[in-house]
């Protein structure tokens, strides 16, 4: 029998939908990328995400009328760095591969 099968929390599961529209081909080319809350995504996950980008260097954000957001950022610099938001969910910049958030 396997072990039983842990199911990710809303805030997970926002934080995974967040990195990989960030981690994305085309978000990473043009250095930007619009994020939006589903309706299955609850307004407090939603601010603690908003939180945790805007403490990140190097992030502009724009909040647009219709509640999404844009993210834009800079070509990043040489090393690696790990944003914890301390709730169990953590989005992850690698060097130049990936935007640094």
């Amino acid at each position: 029998m396997s072990a039983p099968r842990e199911e990710l929390t809303g805030l997970e599961k926002l934080g995974l939908r967040v990195s990989a529209m960030i981690n994305s081909p085309l978000a990473q080319f043009g250095r930007k990328v619009l994020i939006h809350q589903l309706d299955t995504d609850s307004d407090q996950d939603w601010g603690a995400i908003m939180e945790l980008l805007s403490e990140t260097d190097g992030l502009d954000m724009t909040f647009c009328d219709d509640g999404s957001v844009i993210l834009q950022w800079d070509a990043p610099t040489d090393y690696d760095r790990v944003i914890d938001s301390g709730k169990d969910v953590e989005l992850v910049w690698h060097g130049e591969a990936e935007a640094p958030f």
